[in-house]
């Protein structure tokens, strides 16, 4: 919400700077963070020679790192202030060949929003949805995360 407080024409541009310090790794493959609400969340990745396999194309870990930050940054904006999420399990299955830049979107449900509200413990799927610049999805994924109580951190 504080990013509202900047013009709009830099909302976008802030907005990853914060994210990307939040996230190092996420600045050093180059993600950028399109959509960010409570119930979705949409990032790309341009096919850009530090993400590449062999072929040329994303490598299959930026397909993941893409995948995880969409489903992740959607969970932890929806948990309670006072846990913490955690990647549980991740399932990818890499159907096609990969056709340019790559957008993830991650998507949860109301009620699966106000569960992580109401309990300080528990576990999401979330649905998450990747496709390349010529609209294929090349890789089908599915991420469930949990949420724990933060532990206080010791001086």
């Amino acid at each position: 919400m504080r990013l509202d407080e900047a013009p709009a024409f830099m909302r976008g541009f802030v907005q990853n700077i914060i994210l990307r310090r939040a996230v190092p790794f996420t600045g050093t493959a180059g993600i950028r963070f399109d959509v960010l609400t409570p119930e979705r969340v949409e990032v790309r990745i341009a096919n850009a020679h530090k993400v590449h396999n062999h072929f040329g194309g994303v490598h299959a870990s930026a397909m993941n790192l893409l995948a995880e930050t969409a489903t992740g940054m959607v969970v932890g904006m929806n948990v309670r202030d006072d846990c913490t999420p955690l990647a549980k399990e991740m399932k990818m299955a890499f159907r096609k060949r990969a056709t340019g830049g790559l957008r993830a979107v991650a998507t949860l449900t109301p009620e699966q929003c106000a569960a992580m509200q109401a309990s300080d413990k528990g576990e999401v799927t979330v649905q998450v949805t990747v496709t390349d610049d010529a609209g294929v999805e090349p890789v089908e994924c599915e991420f469930t995360w949990a949420w724990i109580p933060a532990t206080p951190r010791k001086n």
